[in-house]
C-alpha cells in the first residue's frame, strides 16, 4: 500500500510539473502585431478573437504599422485595458520603426 501511495504521488507531481512548464511556455508567446496574420494575432493575444484580430490587420492596412501599444486602443472594441493585459504578448517589429534609411558613410575628399 505504501509504494502505490508514493508512486501516485511521485505521478501526481510529475503531472502537475509538466502543466506548470506548459502554462509558462504558452505564456511566453508572442505576437509582432505588424507581421502578424490575424488568426496568429487570435490564437496569442488575450481577450482578441477572430473579429478584433481582423480589425488590428484591416487597421494596419489603412494606417500603416503600429508604432506604439497604445495605437491599438484606435482600432473598434479594444481598449486600453486589452492593450494592458497583453503587453508583454506584442512585439512592434522593425517596421514600426518608419522607413528611415541608414545612415551612409560619407566619401572621402
Amino acid at each position: 500500500m505504501h509504494s502505490f501511495v508514493k508512486t501516485t504521488t511521485a505521478a501526481l507531481h510529475a503531472v502537475a510539473l509538466s502543466i506548470l512548464f506548459a502554462g509558462a511556455a504558452h505564456a511566453a508567446e508572442s505576437v509582432d502585431i505588424n507581421t502578424a496574420d490575424a488568426k496568429t494575432i487570435d490564437r496569442v493575444l488575450v481577450n482578441i478573437g477572430p473579429s478584433k484580430a481582423e480589425a488590428i490587420v484591416a487597421h494596419r492596412e489603412a494606417n500603416g504599422p503600429y508604432k506604439s501599444l497604445e495605437q491599438l486602443a484606435k482600432v473598434k472594441g479594444i481598449g486600453l485595458k486589452t492593450v494592458e493585459k497583453n503587453r508583454d504578448r506584442i512585439q512592434l517589429g522593425a517596421s514600426a520603426k518608419g522607413s528611415a534609411k541608414p545612415a551612409t558613410a560619407a566619401a572621402a575628399p
